[in-house]
């Protein structure tokens, strides 16, 4: 006869034993402080170019929510999610002294990049996911710093330190700030010079002849 305290350890044996892992599709996780996308129907997408803004449209080249903020006034680029984290940590370490101050990012990085690897034959599909990016024109607002009242001083310190973090050449703006349109800064048309002529005296008689 065998007890039941005999068969103990070969249960726990067939108990503990690990079930072998599931091979599914490839899942891309997303942490909550990374800038990714979601979900995506497409993880690979053609390269693509720079859009230009040739149409006259400057949306997107104002201030929106804060009041300063960085604008592109270089050459439009291909901005990463890494790059775009970076600067905006650089932002808000130094704008954290201020209680209740917000940092906006106008852009974000919604495009898959692939790489092939260096000295690989042509053919055989395109490369890996590497990185997110976005396309940003010339004109672009990509940060703005708002919530709280703060000094111009320090906001135009905290957006020059974070514009040294992006490739390209930044310009620092205001509400009061025109829109720009490629190398065009469209300035508000001034009102019509009217001359105002002054209104006759009426104090003084008028005069008679002899």
């Amino acid at each position: 006869m065998f007890s039941f305290a005999s068969l103990l350890p070969a249960l726990r044996r067939n108990t503990l034993q690990k079930a072998p892992p599931v091979v599914g599709p490839l899942n891309f996780t997303r942490d909550r402080s990374q800038l990714a996308p979601r979900q995506v129907q497409h993880i690979k997408r053609h390269k693509g170019r720079i859009p230009i803004p040739t149409g006259g449209s400057i949306k997107g080249t104002t201030l929106a929510y804060g009041e300063w903020g960085i604008r592109i006034k270089g050459n439009g680029v291909r901005l990463s999610a890494k790059q775009l984290t970076t600067a905006e940590e650089v932002i808000k370490r130094k704008i954290k002294v201020i209680k209740g101050t917000k940092v906006y990012l106008r852009v974000f990085p919604d495009i898959p990049v692939c790489i092939k690897g260096n000295e690989t034959r042509m053919g055989k599909g395109k490369g890996t996911f590497e990185y997110w990016a976005t396309r940003v024109p010339k004109g672009r607002v990509i940060f703005e710093i708002g919530g709280t009242p703060i000094r111009e001083e320090l906001a135009r310190d905290a957006l020059r330190q974070a514009a040294d973090k992006l490739p390209t050449t930044m310009e620092f703006i205001n509400r009061s700030t025109p829109p720009r349109l490629g190398n065009l800064v469209l300035h508000p048309p001034k009102p019509p010079r009217q001359e105002v002529l002054p209104p006759p005296d009426q104090d003084t008689p008028p005069s008679t002849g002899v």
